[in-house]
Order: C-alpha cells, then structure tokens, then sequence
C-alpha cells in the first residue's frame, strides 16, 4: 500500500481487544484495554481511511444470560436475540466513547456510532439441526437433566469442566443494516455495527423479520458486511501476531503472506482448526473471492504497525 492511499476497511475486534485474558475482565479492565486498541483505530482515521468496527461479545453476553437465570425468579429471562442486542449495545457504547475521546485529543471532528446490527440467516441452515456453541453458566448434571426438559435446550459435557447449553451457530447471509451502515461510512462517520456477529433473524413467509435462538460467528459476519461495504481491507484483531503452521508444536512456522489458494491448501489439510483460527481463515477467503483487496490478522496492540504491512499475516487474492 502507498503511504498517501486511503482505503474502505472493516475493523473485526477479538475478545481480546476488549476483555483481558489474564485479568478479571472488569468494567475498568475493560475500557483499558479498548482504549489501547482505539488508539491505533485514531491513527488510521487521522490518515484518511474509512472503518467499521465489528466485535465479539464473549464472554460478555454469556454473562447476561448467566444473570437472566439467576434472576429468572424475579424478572421473566429474555430470549438469546434480545441478550446478543443488549451486549452490542453495551460493548457498542465502549468503543464508541473511547475511540471519541481519542479522536478528540488527536483534534479530529468525527462522529462516532454504534448500529445495533440484525444479521439474516437461513432457517433451514444445518447448523440448527446440530448445535454446537457452548453459552451461558454451567450446570451438574442433575441440574442440566432438569434445565433440558424444561426448556427444551441441548445441553452437553463442556471439556470435563460441567455441562453448558449448546445453541446453533448460521451461517451469516446479509446484514440488514448495510445501508444505514454504508452511507454513514460515505459521510465521513466511524460506525460500530454487527457486534457479537450481530443479532441472528430469519425472514418469514411475508419477508418480516423475526430473531433466533442462535449466535453468529463475528469473523464470518465481518467478512459479510466488508463484502456489502465493497470494502478493500478486512482486519482480524485475535490472540496471535501471526497466523501459523503446526500452532503451537516445536516445529512451528508463522506465515507473512498468504494467497486464497494456499489459505486453501492449508485449511483443508486440517491446519485450522474449526474453534481457533479456522472460521477466520474461511472468512478471510470468503472476502478476497468476492472482490476484497486484502485480509490482515494480527494482535490488537499491533494494528497500525499491520496496516504498514509489519508484524501481521497477510491474505492476498
């Protein structure tokens, strides 16, 4: 990339740009740590680029579904649609004061806003045949034998560790809000959009909308909203510096550049696996086959230096 060239990019936060691994994931932990990466977001506005902010909202929103259960005796427990609305909102607001306060010390005149994003998917999908995204607190096995009945959930043994709720995982077809989204970007404005992977919904027969009992993966809903922006840049903020061959075994390789076909090869050979970097990978490709210039993972910590083409992984057409 030119230094002068200004591009389109959807920004996609991990958990990790918001909540801290090694910390207790506190409101003021929380601002600390989205304050850094906001830091860097600056830097990209002041030079011209145009962004969207995406973000996860683990373990956010299984948080809210944990205090919808034990409240469940006082105050009626909301559906998952509504919780993954509630996080967007709050994780939404974050972001957008912090990165306001940022851009104001820098003496830049920008608005900042969060859209709470509905993101349609196929009621026929597979994926709600076979649910498999382990949300909310974990219960014994007593408990969940009583909890499943009850409320006609699917609940499983999580590594050991007790048995969670298991809900379906979509595949993202479109974002609703595209629009409101692009002609926000149009005007100059930094918009916070499809949090969480945004809120899942179908269209019924008549075409209205109506939410579901299901979350979206963010990655794979980023890579739907940068494909509608027609945007040239999506980048994947996560918990490495670079994506790798063989992670985490002594004869490790990490990879600077990749090309789809290669991102191909790799994954199919089974060197993204499908709860770590795998759904990244595939979002990656989803993007540049459909016209994306290109696809940056990286650590939050180490965006602009990203955008510069340092210290990332690039995935190239």
């Amino acid at each position: 990339m030119k230094p002068t060239e200004t591009r389109t990019m959807v920004i996609a936060l991990g958990g990790n740009s918001i909540i801290p691994l090694d910390k207790q994931g506190t409101i003021e932990e929380q601002y600390e740590l989205t304050k850094a990466t906001m830091i860097h977001v600056a830097r990209l506005i002041q030079e011209g680029h145009l962004i969207a902010i995406t973000h996860g909202n683990g373990p956010v929103v299984g948080n809210i579904f944990i205090r919808n259960e034990m409240a469940k005796h006082i105050i009626p427990p909301m559906p998952l649609d509504i919780c993954g609305a509630d996080s967007e909102g709050g994780i939404g607001y974050m972001i957008q004061q912090t990165l306001q306060n940022q851009l104001r010390l820098m003496g830049i005149d920008k608005d900042v806003f969060t859209i709470i994003t509905q993101v349609v998917v196929d009621r026929s999908d597979p994926a709600f045949g076979n649910p498999t995204k382990p949300i909310g607190p974990f219960y014994s096995r007593e408990e969940a034998d009583c909890v499943g009945k009850e409320k006609g959930w699917v609940i499983v043994e999580d590594c050991g560790r007790g048995y969670r709720r298991v809900v379906p995982s979509p595949k993202p077809l479109e974002i609703v809000e595209w629009r409101a989204i692009e002609k926000a970007i149009d005007s100059g404005a930094i918009v916070i959009a499809v949090g969480g992977g945004g809120i899942p919904v179908v269209r019924d027969q008549d075409g209205n909308l109506r939410g579901v009992e299901a979350v979206i993966d963010k990655d794979r809903a980023s890579s739907v909203l940068a494909r509608q922006l027609r945007a040239q840049v999506l980048i994947i903020l996560t918990q490495v510096e670079k994506v790798a061959l063989s992670y985490g075994k002594p004869e490790q390789k990490d990879l600077e550049l990749l090309t789809v076909e290669e991102a191909k090869r790799y994954l199919e050979a089974g060197e993204f696996p499908p709860g770590s970097m795998g759904p990244k990978i595939e979002s990656a490709i989803e993007f540049l086959e459909n016209g994306g210039e290109e696809v940056i993972i990286t650590l939050p910590q180490l965006l602009y230096e990203a955008v510069q083409g340092k210290r990332c992984t690039r995935i190239v057409p």
